[in-house]
């Protein structure tokens, strides 16, 4: 692998920045043509066993937000009928019939 040619970093997180993507090419390479090493091997399947936690970590609470979503228009719908439940009532003790024209909703 060829030494890059370009000019020095500026600052020391530029420096760091540049080495990391050394390496990153490096073992890329190594992983490409099998002579990765164990530990480098082991290093991103790590990283590749943390972001699938993490995706079912978030696909689980996306789950628990959808049920509590569907919760709460269930809820809605109770309400709702309880409400016109209730307005049918005091009409009926207010005297209006079923037959009046009364429009609750």
């Amino acid at each position: 692998m060829a030494a890059a040619s370009a000019r020095p970093a500026s600052t020391p997180e530029a420096q760091e920045q540049y080495m990391i993507n050394l390496a990153m090419t490096l073992v890329e390479k190594r992983l490409r043509e099998g002579t990765a090493s164990s530990a480098e091997t082991t290093h991103f399947l790590k990283l590749a066993t943390m972001k699938a936690d993490l995706e079912k970590k978030k696909l689980e609470e996306e789950n628990k937000l959808l049920r509590a979503k569907t919760e709460t228009l269930e809820s809605a719908k109770d309400s709702k009928e309880m409400y016109e439940h209730v307005l049918k009532a005091m009409a009926k003790y207010n005297g209006v019939g079923e037959d009046d024209e009364y429009d609750f909703n």
